[in-house]
């Protein structure tokens, strides 16, 4: 029998959605919350991606594992933030550039800047780099140690000019110093970097021109003669082993000869050996019975 005063059990309310709840509020998860991190959360750390070679380093590292670079080192930025590279650097023929810090850097098999060449000897040449230039000396090696063509003699210090080319027994490297010719190149990461040489899809100011072929030169110096590793080979018995250098720069085309047998001979006139002789394109230049010329971009 229903008693009216009795307490009745029932279903539970049903909730008011429209009615105001005091208490501690129920956390959105797609909420931003500011606040302090908390100690337990996993944090990601990036490694440290060198701005002239790409390479990524190690978290802490001073040094780039690739090419050297002083990371802990870097002047100040672009407006970008990517570090401006000032320092000198040994560029090879594949664009790869090393660094060269402050004082003394030893290049050879064995040396501070690797080189994987049987040409060179473990160690070949050391690099001296301060606030007077750049300078380069011969350590003894075996096939010995030129500067554009131009071999030192045995404990002689050579000061090095922007582009000038260094041959390890004929592995050439060559010099670029910051303030000359850098530009600002768009790297990958979207930043930029500055580079040691001006960016161009073809550096090629002109061509030599010989007989049966023509050979791009671009900007820098171009060692000629009868050797196979010289970077303009010329196999003929008239051309001495290492016959002369061609320079390339924004002024133009310049021949000197470096000591050849037979000599070299601009328009009949024989150069004196060292003598620097500015190419023009109407020029014909002999090596003993070869002629050949120097083509410009038109």
């Amino acid at each position: 029998m229903h008693d009216p005063a009795r307490t009745q059990m029932g279903a539970p309310p049903v909730a008011d959605p429209n009615r105001t709840v005091l208490g501690a509020p129920t956390m959105d998860p797609n909420r931003t919350v500011m606040g302090s991190p908390s100690f337990e959360a996993t944090v990601t750390i990036k490694p440290i991606q060198c701005p002239v070679c790409r390479t990524y380093n190690p978290v802490g590292v001073k040094f780039c594992v690739e090419c050297g670079l002083v990371l802990d080192m870097a002047l100040d930025g672009d407006a970008f933030g990517a570090p401006a590279v000032q320092l000198p650097v040994l560029v090879e023929s594949t664009g790869r550039e090393h660094i060269l810090r402050p004082g003394v850097t030893v290049l050879g098999r064995q040396g501070d800047i690797t080189v994987e060449d049987t040409r060179v000897s473990r160690r070949h040449a050391q690099v001296t780099s301060d606030s007077s230039g750049v300078f380069v000396e011969d350590l003894g090696s075996t096939n010995g140690t030129s500067v554009a063509g131009s071999k030192l003699a045995a404990g002689e210090k050579r000061r090095l000019e922007n582009g000038a080319t260094i041959s390890l027994g004929g592995y050439e490297l060559r010099l670029g110093l910051p303030g000359e010719a850098n530009k600002t190149l768009a790297a990958m990461s979207g930043k930029t970097a500055a580079m040691t040489y001006a960016p161009s899809l073809d550096e090629t100011k002109a061509w030599l021109v010989l007989a049966d072929r023509e050979i791009p030169l671009l900007l820098g110096t171009h060692v000629f003669g009868r050797r196979a590793e010289h970077p303009i080979s010329i196999p003929d018995p008239y051309v001495s082993g290492q016959h002369g250098v061609f320079e390339v720069t924004e002024q133009g085309v310049f021949l000197a000869d470096t000591g050849s047998t037979n000599g070299t001979v601009v328009n009949d006139a024989k150069l004196a050996v060292g003598q620097r002789t500015q190419i023009r394109a109407e020029d014909v230049i002999t090596l003993g019975q070869i002629e050949i010329r120097v083509r410009f971009r038109g």
